[in-house]
């Protein structure tokens, strides 16, 4: 008996343990739009970012989240303080004041400035063209997220012209994500 309750306690840590966004990085998310578009959400981080990881950990790992994402985005995670090379609309960024010996903080990638990221973590959100919606900045729970998910996924953003009617979008929004 205590064998099969072993089994069982490790398949069921396994299978939690497997739910996970499908991350890819932005070029490659630019390059599976081409094949079949679909909206891109992007994830910006940086390493030394205690809210990028609570993020990570506590949202990014939701059942609901992680299965709305892999449905309906194609999940991008980017260092915004990092080094990769991103291809975007005819232009190279990179990060050349990058130090990699450095601790801590370090320059701000170019693209996370195109960005106009001003915090992290920052969530960025792309239409099937590429084209940027818009940045929402801070952590945010799984609830909080989801109206962001749903709404540029159904194109209702296009509708949210004023503060007012963001407002109202808003207080009538009944999320479903489990906590």
């Amino acid at each position: 008996m205590k064998y099969l309750l072993s089994i069982f306690v490790f398949l069921l840590c396994f299978v939690s343990q497997a739910q996970e966004i499908n991350w890819m990085s932005f070029n490659e998310a630019l390059e599976a739009q081409k094949k079949e578009p679909k909206k891109i959400f992007m994830d910006v981080y940086t390493d030394w970012c205690g809210p990028c990881k609570l993020l990570d950990k506590r949202t990014f790992h939701n059942k609901d989240v992680v299965d709305y994402v892999n449905k309906h985005y194609y999940a991008v995670k980017f260092n915004g303080e990092g080094t990769e090379e991103i291809r975007y609309n005819n232009f190279t960024y990179t990060n050349p004041n990058h130090n990699p010996n450095r601790k801590g903080r370090n320059s701000q990638h170019f693209f996370a400035n195109a960005l106009k990221i001003t915090g992290y973590p920052s969530m960025v959100f792309f239409d099937e063209n590429a084209k940027l919606i818009a940045p929402v900045v801070g952590f945010k729970t799984p609830q909080q997220l989801e109206i962001y998910l749903k709404m540029i996924q159904s194109d209702d953003y296009k509708k949210l012209t004023t503060a007012a009617a963001w407002q109202k979008y808003e207080k009538s929004f009944v999320g479903t994500f489990s906590n």
